[in-house]
């Protein structure tokens, strides 16, 4: 399982930036992936997770109405549409995946990370 993200950088507030998270070594119409993010300090946080296999998706409260997330299962990726971007959005941005459903994820397999800044 190998995942890669990208699309991260500096950004002022109230803008928006897409992340992707590119899958391989692994069926992917069958995983759940997440995104996860870790600021300086603190722990890290699920932030959204979509279920390839039936396309149900979940957010955390943060970010709901501002972030979408979704799946192309033809290219194997899964993007986070980051819009009205605020400061405390800042964090490193993970992207990991679990052989299952969003619900019951138990996340094993994780990519490097993308810096996401935002700034005031």
């Amino acid at each position: 399982v190998q995942l890669v993200e990208s699309g991260g950088g500096l950004v002022q507030a109230g803008g928006s930036l897409r992340l992707s998270c590119a899958a391989s070594g692994f069926t992917f119409d069958d995983y759940a992936i997440g995104w996860f993010r870790q600021a300086p300090g603190k722990e890290r946080e699920g932030v959204s997770c979509i279920s390839s296999s039936d396309g149900s998706t979940y957010y955390v409260d943060s970010v709901k109405g501002r972030f979408t997330i979704s799946s192309d299962n033809a290219k194997n990726t899964v993007y986070l549409q980051m819009n009205s971007l605020k400061p405390e959005d800042t964090a490193v941005y993970y992207c990991a995946a679990y052989p299952g459903l969003c619900l019951t994820a138990d996340f094993g397999s994780w990519g490097q990370g993308t810096q996401v800044t935002v700034s005031s």
